[in-house]
């Protein structure tokens, strides 16, 4: 079954499944800056869009494109900024 998820007021919104490659969020973001906290590893993958991603123990944010993807570590913060509306694939591990 899916489970809704809303966060940040509702501008971070996803829907969350079991699939075959385990548990996933698929998701969308309106423009601003947020922070996340993990509670496992997560690949996040952006399917539209672009996101800037700073990982804990960066300084700089990262640019991520389309069909790019990034690791976040289990029980860690990371911020993440978009400037136009985005989609991603989150699985987690």
């Amino acid at each position: 079954m899916f489970k809704k998820n809303e966060y940040f007021e509702g501008k971070v919104a996803s829907l969350a499944f079991n699939g075959a490659e385990g548990e996933a969020t698929s998701g969308v973001m309106a423009p601003g800056v947020y922070e996340f906290g993990t509670a496992t590893v997560e690949i996040m993958t952006v399917i539209s869009g672009e996101m800037d991603v700073k990982l804990p123990g960066e300084t700089a944010y990262k640019t991520y494109k389309k069909f790019e993807s990034f690791e976040v570590a289990k029980d860690v913060k990371f911020m993440v900024k978009v400037s136009e509306d985005t989609a991603y694939l989150c699985l987690y591990k």
